[in-house]
């Protein structure tokens, strides 16, 4: 329960502090529409992101490669 109740905190605190759509300050909100494309791509693709992105889609490569063996 501390792990999930740490990841949800953590992505709460990381949309409020770093997503584009989200405006905390007064000046920030009076825009309707915001024109930041860049900012929103680096938000989309973080790092944690582009790691996984070079990883295998595996989540048991062993278990795997165990059961899809040919006998």
């Amino acid at each position: 329960m501390t792990f999930v109740t740490g990841m949800c905190v953590f992505q709460l605190t990381r949309n409020m502090l770093m997503n584009p759509d989200v405006r905390i300050n007064k000046a920030h909100r009076s825009t309707a529409v915001l024109d930041n494309e860049e900012e929103g791509e680096k938000y989309a693709q973080h790092s944690l992101r582009k790691f996984l992105r070079t990883r295998p889609p595996e989540i048991m490569p062993a278990i795997n490669d165990f059961f899809s063996k040919n006998k």
